[in-house]
């Protein structure tokens, strides 16, 4: 499993990480399986957030009772959690309070003294970076946060954010497949008038910001496209082309077609985390073979160009 480091100057991570969005309803046997999985693939990093799955915190819940680590384990991984959200609504909630809150019932929830890492849940359009930079602080010193990073944020909306907070913001989760690549794309056909993907979609060199400044970008649903209802684009009609390059490659590597699909997000020297999604401990498996894929530059963007993307 190869490694990228988290932040401008922070720890090494995978660059596969283990999304525990849908273990909600799981039983402890399940979720010792998938756990199983990535850790034997080399994932010691496990993305969760306060609102995923039926009921708040309950996804956090289902991972700490089915798992049961030890103190030992717990130091072994690292965990990622999210706040801001407030589902019932549905609005944001940036406030001091409401991180504060929500992170001390993840720490319930997850049976931890700490959180690797919190991300704010896509951005407030209230958010004042005071109150924002009071919770940051607060967690910080009293050690239930080690590191902070967003998800879903423009270049500008960073930037504001750093005008109070002092710690450094070391992730941006950010939507990114083959089949969904605004923030690769764009920058392929910049003022192409006749290219769709010309349109700023990215927030402006958003990719580029991340990467200037340090940030590591998590790619979320890195298997969902547009066409066809949304959904995967591995094996559907709406993607025969691209699916055609990609089990050419697969067959090439001797993978699965999923590397393929991780490679071609970990391939780029951006040092993007892979956000899986799934929770079959084979698929987590044959996704983490994609990690240190060697695709060559031909191969990439032949796998961009049949996403139908602009490669002038």
């Amino acid at each position: 499993m190869r490694t990228v480091p988290l932040g401008p100057s922070g720890p090494a991570v995978p660059n596969v990480v283990a999304g525990m969005m849908r273990i909600d309803g799981k039983t402890d046997d399940d979720v010792r399986s998938l756990y199983s999985a990535a850790r034997t693939a080399g994932i010691d990093f496990f993305d969760h957030a306060d609102i995923y799955a039926a009921e708040l915190h309950s996804a956090e819940r289902r991972f700490a009772e089915a798992l049961q680590l030890s103190p030992s384990e717990r130091g072994e991984i690292r965990l990622q959690t999210k706040a801001g959200i407030v589902r019932e609504g549905p609005y944001f909630d940036f406030s001091y309070e409401h991180l504060v809150s929500s992170v001390e019932e993840s720490l319930r929830a997850m049976q931890t003294d700490y959180v690797d890492v919190l991300l704010l849940h896509r951005p407030d359009a209230l958010v004042e970076p005071e109150e924002v930079a009071r919770a940051f602080d607060e967690l910080e010193q009293s050690g239930k946060v080690r590191a902070f990073g967003v998800s879903n944020h423009t270049a500008r909306q960073i930037q504001l954010l750093k005008t109070a907070v002092r710690q450094p913001i070391v992730a941006n989760q950010l939507q990114l497949s083959i089949a969904h690549a605004p923030l690769v794309a764009q920058g392929l056909a910049a003022n192409m008038e006749s290219a769709p993907q010309s349109a700023v979609l990215d927030g402006g060199g958003l990719l580029d910001f991340c990467r200037i400044e340090g940030i590591t970008v998590q790619a979320w649903s890195p298997l969902q496209g547009t066409r066809g209802g949304g959904g995967v684009f591995l094996g559907h009609p709406a993607y025969a082309e691209l699916n055609g390059v990609i089990d050419e490659l697969a067959a090439r590597y001797d993978v699965a077609p999923i590397a393929i699909a991780v490679a071609w997000i970990t391939r780029h020297p951006a040092g993007i985390q892979v956000v899986l999604g799934t929770t079959t401990p084979e698929r987590v498996t044959e996704a983490a073979a994609g990690s240190d894929i060697p695709l060559t530059r031909a191969e990439w963007y032949a796998l961009t160009r049949a996403a139908g993307y602009v490669v002038p």
